[in-house]
């Protein structure tokens, strides 16, 4: 008995149950959920948010949060497509300056909370506008493609049943898994969301910190942008546009608390695929798309207010 409640105070398991419950739900009331070749989409479209979902998560463990994520995916898409379409750059070197450009978008976050002091919210919301209008601005408003198949083979390739994306996702999970568990640095990512001033009296330095977690959210938004890109074989401007509501989902979702100091990779992947779940479901269920909104917006103030209360009843 004692064994069986301490696994169900695992967090991840009981988010696990929840999806476990959503997609027996989902199999018995929307035709063909549990066929193959959907399954298979959902873990594709999972991939974009679940890739983002964990930059995020670094970042919501330190008490901030990311607003910019969907518009630096759709910038960074952009500049790779340009680069390789109308400068015919090479792939390798035109994804490496798509995630520069992430990284650089990440830094200015960074900087702004940390130097300025300008709060997370308001400065990554300016961040927002000002990648998707630039975005908008470099592409013209039009989709830029084709591209050459060495490019599109890695969001389009398969290796065995599986899409080529699901495999850099599980890489980029399993990567950020070891770092936030394992490593020096990832115990000061936690320590620096669970106490700032305390974490400065032990000479942990906060602010490189906090803008190392905006830099690698940035790289993982415009790696996911360069997945998407790849995958549709063309870049847009509005690509990943209101993604980053997915991503603060996903990983609020998945047991990260908006107060800091708390959250894992493990979580925050079954909540990402519980979004996949939950979108597919909708649409298999005939759910008009503005509804899907109302019920996406229902289910994060219910992930928020939930986090909210443990939270109190913790304190």
């Amino acid at each position: 008995m004692e064994t069986l409640k301490k696994i169900f105070a695992i967090r991840e398991f009981t988010i696990f149950l929840v999806l476990i419950a959503l997609m027996l739900f989902l199999g018995i009331t929307a035709p063909g959920f549990l066929s193959v070749d959907n399954l298979f989409s959902i873990i594709l479209n999972v991939t974009f948010i679940g890739v983002m979902a964990c930059g995020m998560t670094m970042v919501i463990i330190t008490g901030g949060i990311d607003l910019s994520v969907g518009s630096i995916l759709g910038l960074s898409g952009v500049v790779m497509g340009l680069l390789m379409h109308d400068l015919g750059l090479n792939p390798v070197l035109s994804i490496l300056v798509g995630l520069l450009v992430g990284m650089a978008a990440g830094l200015t976050n960074g900087l702004l909370i940390t130097k300025v002091k300008i709060p997370p919210f308001i400065s990554t919301l300016g961040m927002l506008s000002i990648a998707r209008g630039l975005a908008y601005v470099l592409s013209k408003g039009w989709p830029i493609s084709p591209f050459p198949k060495s490019f599109t083979s890695q969001g389009q390739g398969m290796v065995g049943p599986v899409p080529v994306p699901v495999l850099y996702f599980a890489g980029v999970a399993i990567i950020a898994y070891i770092f936030l568990r394992y490593t020096i640095v990832g115990r000061r990512i936690y320590a620096t969301g669970g106490n700032l001033e305390a974490s400065k009296l032990v000479g942990i330095k906060t602010d490189r910190i906090l803008i190392m977690v905006y830099v690698i959210n940035g790289l993982l938004a415009a790696f996911a942008g360069f997945l998407m890109t790849a995958w549709l074989g063309v870049a847009q401007a509005n690509a990943g546009q209101s993604y980053e509501l997915d991503v603060i989902a996903a990983t609020v979702i998945g047991g990260t608390s908006l107060q800091g100091g708390e959250g894992t990779i493990l979580g925050t992947v079954i909540g990402a695929i519980i979004m996949g779940v939950l979108r597919n479901g909708l649409i298999l269920l005939g759910v008009s798309s503005f509804w899907q909104q109302v019920v996406i917006g229902a289910v994060i103030i219910i992930a928020v207010a939930f986090d909210q209360l443990r939270g109190g009843k913790e304190g």
